[in-house]
């Protein structure tokens, strides 16, 4: 972007640093692949590496913000109007495995809105920036979402859950009533990615249950400052509470919204 604040300045700081430790360790999974007692332990271990460093670069710069983690504890800052929202590293599996389909999500929230998100996948040297009221950006390029209107010609994307997560079922329904209404749809593992790439226009919408704050707080604001719609599944309820997420260019997002509403 033209002229970033001060604050997406330090977010986009943290998350390069962040990313380059996380991608020396992935160059090393592969390795790992093969041993007896696998990657997991050390993957857990880069997550946390990761989370460390995004944390203090961003204490460092505003001590009084409040923290929101996977990682860790959820910590109150002394301005309580300020806190930072943060997935060192989304998309975890796809990082066990060796596949280069992963993200650094930071955002910031003042007065319970977010105000600012950095998306970084350090694998393609991707970086998606946004600020409230001042667009949202991908290696300073201004990003819009899609403008299709047909949903035959339309790519959307999701999360599977796991096989004995009770929304399962749900998701299947879901799939067995959208896939023949279009182009296609893509499970890549990683919902800030998805997120980003609506904002892209690479997909023209995206649906998931069962994400949390930091999986969605960044991805959120990039679809919103790029012309898209966002709305929690269950009507009436907050995306962060009810952890339930649709967003979509403005053509198609009722139609979206109302076909997974109905699972």
């Amino acid at each position: 972007m033209t002229q970033a604040s001060a604050n997406v300045n330090i977010m986009i700081k943290a998350a390069r640093k962040a990313g380059r430790s996380l991608v020396r360790d992935f160059n090393e999974v592969e390795n790992l692949q093969v041993s007896a007692k696998g990657p997991g332990d050390f993957v857990s271990r880069a997550d946390m590496r990761a989370e460390e460093i995004i944390r203090t670069e961003l204490t460092e710069a505003r001590p009084n913000y409040g923290w929101l983690g996977e990682e860790s504890e959820e910590v109150p800052g002394t301005d309580p109007t300020r806190r930072w929202i943060v997935d060192p590293l989304d998309g975890t599996t796809n990082y066990l495995h060796g596949l280069p389909h992963w993200a650094i999500s930071i955002a910031l929230e003042h007065k319970g809105q977010v105000v600012a998100a950095v998306v970084y996948d350090p694998a393609k040297d991707e970086i998606f920036v946004a600020e409230k009221g001042s667009g949202a950006w991908m290696n300073d390029r201004r990003l819009r979402v899609s403008g299709r209107r047909d949903m035959i010609e339309m790519i959307f994307a999701t999360g599977v859950p796991f096989g004995g997560s009770p929304l399962l079922p749900k998701t299947l329904r879901d799939l067995a009533e959208l896939t023949p209404r279009t182009a296609g749809i893509r499970r890549w593992g990683a919902a800030a990615l998805d997120l980003a790439y609506v904002a892209a226009g690479r997909y023209d919408g995206y649906w998931e249950r069962g994400i949390r704050p930091w999986d969605m707080a960044a991805g959120l604001l990039l679809v919103r400052e790029a012309g898209g719609f966002t709305g929690p599944i269950q009507e009436g309820a907050g995306m962060f509470e009810s952890r339930s997420v649709v967003a979509a260019n403005p053509h198609v997002f009722e139609t979206l919204t109302g076909i997974v509403r109905k699972s």
